[in-house]
């Protein structure tokens, strides 16, 4: 029981104060923080290897492709399936 209570009671001492080192040096080391965060983006960003405008295109243009086949494709299957089952469900209530 002596851990508990020594437990409750670092608790009941540090939940009333707020810490006095925290506050002012919480300001600003959140903005030097960001500071430093967005200068390390833009360094990063710098190093990325960006596709060119072809290279675009063309990757646009095959996702476009892909998808007007997909879409050709899982209608067709659906109309397919919708017959069937029309089929064998007014061959089931005769």
């Amino acid at each position: 029981m002596t851990t508990k209570q020594t437990k409750q009671e670092r608790q009941e001492k540090g939940a009333g104060k707020p810490a006095a080192s925290a506050a002012p040096a919480a300001g600003p080391s959140r903005i030097a923080s960001l500071i430093r965060y967005l200068e390390d983006a833009r360094n990063e960003l710098g190093k990325v290897s960006w596709p060119t405008l072809k290279e675009v295109r063309v990757t646009s243009i095959a996702v476009f492709v892909l998808v007007v086949l997909m879409s050709i494709f899982l209608g067709l299957a659906d109309f397919v399936f919708a017959s069937l089952m029309d089929v064998v469900l007014t061959r089931g209530g005769r």
